[in-house]
C-alpha cells in the first residue's frame, strides 16, 4: 500500500498541531492517511541502502492512555477515518519496524529534541537522516497549524530541482491547487531553467500560462524571498554531503529553509517521482 502519509503522533500540543497538518494535507489531496502511537522509546526504517534507527523525544510517549483518543479528535471532525499503524515486525523487542513503502512522511523539525530546543531554521540529524535515504518526500510543518493554498517550488536547475518540481505538479494536480516556480537566477537567464524543463518534458504547464515563474535576475536571495506567498507550501530538493548529519540543501536551501515560516516538502536525493 503505496499511497499513504505516515504520522508519528506526539501526544502533546505541539504534536496537535503537527496531525492537524498531516490530516489537512491528506484532506486536500485525497491521501490516506496512517498514525503511528510510540511505545518505545525507538523505531527502525528499513531503507534500500541503510536503516535508519530514530529516537524519539520523551514527549511522544507521553500519556499513552489518550494518546488514541486525542488522535482521533483530530482526525474525524476533517472527515477521515482513523487508521492505526501496529507495528508487525520488531528487530528487538522493543524496536519496531516501521513501513517505508509510503508515498510521504510528516516530522516535525527534530523528533529526537524537545521541543522548546527547537529554533525555526534547526532539521534535527533524525529528520535529515530520513530525507536523506527515503525514496519519498517528507513533509516538515510550521509548528502551529497552517493552511497552504498554492505550491511554490524551488528551481536552480539541478537533477533533485526536477525531483522537486515533478512533485509540485503531481501535489498540484491533487489538490487543485496553483502551482509557482521561484528561481534566484545566478547569473543565468531564464532560457537557460526553461530548456532544463523542457528536455524533461515538463514545460508545457509554463508555455500555456498555467504556471507562474517568480524569476529573479538580480537582489539578495534572503530579500526576495518575501515574494513567496505565507499561504503556499514550499517544495525544495535537498541533497547530501558527507556523513548523514551534514545533510545540507546548498546555501540557497538553507536560507529557505531558516527564512521562510510556510509547511515545506523536501525532496531528498533518492526521491522516486510518481
Amino acid at each position: 500500500m503505496r499511497n499513504r502519509l505516515l504520522h508519528i503522533f506526539r501526544n502533546t500540543p505541539f504534536g496537535r498541531e503537527t496531525l492537524m497538518q498531516s490530516v489537512y494535507f491528506c484532506k486536500v489531496t485525497n491521501t490516506p492517511l496512517k498514525v503511528y502511537v510510540p511505545r518505545f522509546r525507538q523505531f527502525l526504517m528499513y531503507f534500500q541502502n541503510t536503516v535508519v534507527t530514530v529516537d524519539l523525544d520523551e514527549a511522544f510517549l507521553r500519556s499513552p492512555g489518550t494518546a488514541k483518543s486525542h488522535a482521533e479528535g483530530i482526525i474525524r471532525p476533517a472527515g477521515l477515518v482513523p487508521q492505526f499503524i501496529e507495528p508487525k515486525g520488531f528487530t528487538a523487542s522493543t524496536l519496531p519496524d516501521l513501513p517505508v513503502d509510503i508515498s510521504y512522511m510528516c516530522c516535525p523539525r527534530s523528533i529526537s529534541d524537545l521541543s522548546t530546543k527547537i529554533g525555526l531554521g534547526y532539521i534535527g540529524p533524525r529528520v535529515r537522516a530520513i530525507i536523506k535515504n527515503a525514496d519519498f518526500p517528507v513533509l516538515i510543518p510550521t509548528p502551529v497549524y497552517k493552511e497552504w493554498r498554492s505550491i511554490t517550488v524551488f528551481f536552480g536547475g539541478s537533477s533533485n530541482a526536477v525531483g522537486a518540481f515533478r512533485l509540485a505538479l503531481h501535489i498540484g494536480g491533487l489538490s487543485g491547487y496553483p502551482v509557482r516556480i521561484f528561481t534566484q537566477g545566478e547569473g543565468k537567464p531564464r532560457r537557460h531553467y526553461e530548456e532544463i524543463l523542457e528536455k524533461e518534458g515538463l514545460a508545457d504547464g509554463i508555455s500555456k500560462g498555467g504556471i507562474e515563474w517568480i524569476f529573479f535576475d538580480g537582489g539578495k536571495f534572503r530579500e526576495n524571498l518575501f515574494e513567496v506567498p505565507h499561504d503556499s507550501l514550499v517544495v525544495v530538493g535537498a541533497y547530501g554531503h558527507g556523513l548523514i548529519k551534514e545533510l545540507v540543501f546548498g546555501s540557497m536551501m538553507e536560507e529557505v529553509q531558516t527564512t521562510l515560516p510556510n509547511n515545506m516538502m523536501i525532496v531528498g536525493p533518492n526521491y522516486a517521482a510518481p
